[in-house]
C-alpha cells in the first residue's frame, strides 16, 4: 500500500535473511532573517517581544530550549534552521503569526504533522508556523462527522474514529499529519470505496494571507473550499478539518506477499489484469524492492504484492486465487486484521511524533499513470534490475480508481481523477555523505519511466518546477491561479507545490 512498505520490509528482511551547528546569536536584541525573495533582513527585539507576548503558544528562537527538536522534520534529508518557530496554540495564534510574516515579508513554512517528505515544512532563515500542539479531536457519532485540528496525526484520528466504529480516508503511515495529507488530496486504504481524504471534507477553518480566520465549506467561501481540496498549502494555513465518517467495525484483509524478483513481470501483469475488474473494496499494488545489507542479512531484489480488501476477509482471499500461479511466495503476510493494525495505529503506545526521532533520509519521485502499458512494465523492471546492489530502492505502483475516479476533475482542485495508478520511486539511506549517490540512483530509475506519467502526487516530491505543477493541476490550474491572486496575492505561502498568483 502507498508509502507503507516500511512495516513490511523489516519483517521481510528476516525472511530474505554532518549536521550544521545551530547558531546562537550573542546579540539577542535582534536576529537575522530571510524574506520571501531571499533578502537578508533584521528583526528587531521589540517586534519579537510583541509577537511573543501576543501568543498563547510559544515563540522559539535558535537559543531557546525546544528549538532544535521543533525544527526537525520526519525526513532528515531536510535539515533546516528557521529564524523563528511559532508553536501556535490555536487559530488566533496562527492569525497573529501570519500577520507578522506578511508585515515583515518573511519566508514562511507551515508544519502540520511534520512528516514532510517534500521537506517544505521548514525553511532556513524564515518563519516556521508549527501546528504540532494543536491536537483537539471531536467525534459526532450522530452526524458521523469528525473534527480535528491541524497538528493531529492520522494515527491519532484513526484511534478516535475507530473507537466508535467509524473511519475516513487517511494515509497509510500512522505518523503522517492529517493537514498536508488532506490538502494534497489524501490517498489511503479507504479511497477506492469512499474517495480521497479531501473528498470527505465537509468544512475547514483557514487562516488566509491577510490574517483573517475563515470557515470554508460548500456554502461558505465555496471557492476557497474548492481550492484547498487538492491545492495543497497554497491558500492559507488550515487549522481544522471536518471529515465525513463512515461505519467500519469489521476486520480487513491487508498485507504483502513477497516473490522472487524473477516473478516481477508476471506479477505486474496479473495485478493489472485483476485490477481492471476489481471491486471498490479491493486495492492492489506492486512493490519492487532492492534490499541491501542495511535492511536484510541476505540482500536481494524481491517483488511484493500489496493487498487491502475491505469486505469479508475470506472473500478477499478468494479474489487472490489467481496469484497461486506465481508459485510459493518467499513470505506471506496477507491476513485478517483490524483497521488500526493495518494502519499501524493499534495498541496503546503513543503515535510517533515526526521530528522527534524521525527516520532515515529519503528521496522520492512520483507520477500518475493512465493505464498499464506493457512497455512501462518492461522499463520498470529493467530500471530496478540496474540499480546498484549498494542502493536501497523501493518502487511502488499502487492502484487508484474506484470512488476517486467517479468525482469530476473540476469538482475539486484535485485534477488527477482519471489516473489508474500512482507510481512512487523511493530511496532511503543512513549516511548523509551518500545523499547524491542515492538521489542519482532514484533519478536513473525515474528517467526510464517518466514518459509514461502525467502529473504527480504533490504531498511527496521536493522541488517540483512550474511545468510539473501545471501538468498536475491540468484544466484547474488557471482557476487556481485566480484564487491564489484573491487569497494570497504576494505568494506568502509558496513552500509547497506552488501555484503562482495570476498576473495581468
Amino acid at each position: 500500500m502507498i508509502l507503507n512498505r516500511r512495516h513490511f520490509v523489516h519483517s521481510l528482511a528476516a525472511v530474505t535473511a554532518a549536521i550544521p551547528t545551530t547558531r546562537v546569536w550573542a546579540d539577542t536584541s535582534s536576529i537575522p532573517a530571510v524574506t520571501v525573495g531571499g533578502k537578508q533582513i533584521t528583526l528587531g527585539a521589540s517586534d519579537i517581544k510583541d509577537l511573543r507576548g501576543s501568543l498563547r503558544g510559544k515563540l522559539l528562537l535558535s537559543q531557546d530550549d525546544g528549538y532544535d527538536t521543533a525544527r526537525r522534520l520526519w525526513n532528515p534529508m531536510f535539515d533546516r534552521h528557521p529564524a523563528l518557530i511559532a508553536q501556535c496554540a490555536g487559530s488566533e495564534d496562527v492569525a497573529r503569526v501570519v500577520a507578522f510574516a506578511r508585515a515583515h515579508d518573511l519566508l514562511t513554512a507551515v508544519r502540520g504533522g511534520g512528516h514532510s517528505l517534500s521537506g517544505q515544512s521548514a525553511c532556513d532563515g524564515g518563519l516556521m508556523i508549527d501546528l504540532s500542539v494543536m491536537k483537539d479531536i471531536a467525534i459526532d457519532t450522530q452526524r458521523r462527522v469528525g473534527r480535528a485540528q491541524g497538528g493531529v496525526l492520522l494515527g491519532e484520528l484513526d484511534r478516535k474514529t475507530q473507537a466508535v466504529g467509524l473511519v475516513t480516508t487517511l494515509g497509510t503511515a500512522t505518523d503522517t499529519g492529517i493537514a498536508g495529507l488532506t490538502l494534497g488530496g489524501g490517498m489511503g486504504r479507504m479511497m477506492r470505496r469512499y474517495g480521497l481524504a479531501c473528498d470527505n471534507l465537509q468544512s475547514v477553518e483557514v487562516v488566509t494571507a491577510d490574517g483573517r480566520i475563515r470557515r470554508a465549506s460548500e456554502n461558505e467561501n465555496a471557492d476557497l473550499f474548492w481550492a484547498v481540496r487538492g491545492g495543497g498549502g497554497n491558500f492559507g494555513v488550515v487549522t481544522s478539518f471536518e471529515y465525513r465518517l463512515h461505519p467500519l467495525k469489521e476486520k480487513v484483509l491487508d498485507g504483502g506477499r513477497a516473490y522472487p524478483f524473477s516473478k516481477a513481470r508476471e506479477l505486474l501483469d496479473l495485478v493489472a489484469e485483476l485490477g481492471e475488474r476489481a471491486p471498490d473494496d479491493l486495492t492492489l499494488g506492486v512493490e519492487l524492492l532492492n534490499l541491501t545489507a542495511a535492511e536484510s542479512p541476505h540482500p536481494s531484489r524481491v517483488a511484493v504484492l500489496d493487498v487491502t480488501y475491505l469486505g469479508k476477509p475470506e472473500e478477499g482471499m478468494r479474489l487472490l486465487e489467481p496469484f497461486r500461479k506465481l508459485g510459493t511466495p518467499l513470505d506471506d503476510q496477507i491476513r485478517s486484521m483490524t483497521y488500526l493494525e493495518a494502519q499501524g495505529a493499534a495498541g496503546t503506545a503513543p503515535i510517533a511524533v515526526p521530528g522527534k526521532g524521525g527516520g532515515h533520509p529519503e528521496y522520492l519521485k512520483t507520477g500518475f499513470l493512465h493505464g498499464t502499458p506493457a512497455a512501462f512494465f518492461d522499463e520498470l523492471v529493467r530500471g530496478v534490475k540496474e540499480v546498484p546492489d549498494s542502493q536501497m530502492m523501493v518502487v511502488e505502483w499502487a492502484q487508484m480508481g474506484g470512488a476517486v475516479g467517479r468525482v469530476a476533475p473540476e469538482a475539486t482542485s484535485y485534477w488527477g481523477r482519471t489516473a489508474t495508478h500512482n507510481l512512487i520511486i523511493e530511496t532511503e539511506w543512513k549516511d548523509r555523505g551518500e545523499d547524491q549517490s542515492h538521489i542519482k540512483a532514484a533519478r536513473a530509475v525515474w528517467a526510464t519511466v517518466e514518459k509514461f506519467t502525467d502529473g504527480f502526487y504533490v504531498n511527496t516530491e521536493p522541488g517540483a518546477d512550474d511545468k510539473r505543477v501545471r501538468g498536475t493541476y491540468g484544466g484547474n490550474y488557471e482557476r487556481l491561479q485566480e484564487l491564489k491572486k484573491k487569497y494570497d496575492p504576494t505568494n506568502l505561502f509558496r513552500l509547497n507545490a506552488n501555484i503562482r498568483p495570476k498576473t495581468a
